[in-house]
């Protein structure tokens, strides 16, 4: 099997583009007729609602994206009904042909990392994740299971650097050694890419940089030459196509971009609710999916991807 980069760079030329779809369920947004007749139990209800959701929406997205990125919040938040419909959708995904970038934001020291990293990345694990989203709050001592395990089993990993959200600067902000925190784990990040770079000249190990904060996009695509970024922020939260320009190298290439409710809410959004509404949501899905595409394509270099 070829490297994560790899195939994460070939998966991005294949369909022209970095978008990755967040796959993150909200029982009250569901569009209507995904609930299961004679289900009595509310958990197991509501994981079958998300099951159906996620796997109509990877139906719709699957010939147009490289990848999709399932919040494992919303699935751990059912029980045990939840987890297994999350494995589900990860095992469809794939069958699918889209990358999965598992974001479940783990981390911890030893055994317990190892543990992790074991269960969530690879074929020859229980979840079977592509990818999978890291804190580094515990130091580097903490990403190196992840990291052997991830080259072990051609994955990747996308770790937390400058976050979308607006109170993530509270820490990652702090100077220390005359530089912000932000940047020091971006400088180790940027190592560990190094060596485990591919042939597309990005490594496995990723960063999830926010695309609300474009100066600091653009300073750490400079900093960060042979590391993949996962850039959330995109849509719901105010990140635009050209917030995003930064992200990507000349090829078109380095960056993937997150879109969550935008895409798979659409329908509910003012410029899809008259058109489609509830009954069409899928129609939304597609059309947002689209239309962030052709966004992205004319505000930045990933218009390049198309004839590479």
């Amino acid at each position: 099997m070829s490297s994560f980069a790899d195939r994460l760079a070939d998966a991005c030329r294949r369909r022209g583009n970095p978008v990755v779809v967040g796959l993150d369920p909200r029982w009250q947004q569901l569009p209507p007729g995904l609930e299961p007749d004679g289900e009595v139990n509310p958990w197991r209800r509501r994981a079958a609602g998300y099951r159906a959701f996620c796997r109509a929406i990877i139906d719709v997205v699957c010939e147009l994206v490289p990848a999709v990125k399932p919040q494992v919040a919303f699935f751990e938040q059912l029980g045990p009904a939840g987890m297994v419909a999350l494995a589900d959708v990860i095992s469809y995904a794939r069958q699918r042909g889209l990358l999965v970038i598992v974001d479940g934001k783990r981390n911890d020291i030893g055994s317990t990392a190892e543990a992790y990293a074991d269960g969530w990345l690879g074929n020859d694990s229980p979840w079977g994740g592509d990818a999978l989203t890291v804190s580094p709050y515990l130091g580097s001592d903490s990403l190196e299971p992840f990291v052997s395990m991830a080259v072990q089993r051609d994955t990747g990993l996308f770790v937390l650097v400058k976050t979308s959200n607006p109170g993530g600067g509270q820490f990652q902000d702090k100077i220390a050694d005359g530089r912000q925190i932000y940047r020091h784990v971006a400088e180790h990040i940027e190592h560990l890419s190094t060596k485990t770079v591919g042939h597309c000249g990005l490594g496995a190990v990723g960063a999830v940089v926010g695309a609300t904060y474009p100066e600091q996009l653009a300073e750490l695509r400079s900093t960060m030459a042979h590391t993949w970024l996962l850039v959330p922020g995109y849509g719901s939260q105010g990140g635009t196509a050209k917030d995003c320009a930064a992200a990507f190298d000349a090829r078109g290439l380095g960056a993937v971009i997150n879109n969550s409710r935008g895409i798979i809410f659409a329908h509910e959004r003012k410029e899809y609710a008259t058109k489609f509404g509830p009954g069409r949501w899928l129609e939304a899905v597609a059309a947002a999916t689209n239309d962030m595409i052709a966004q992205l394509r004319a505000e930045t270099t990933v218009g390049r991807l198309s004839g590479s």
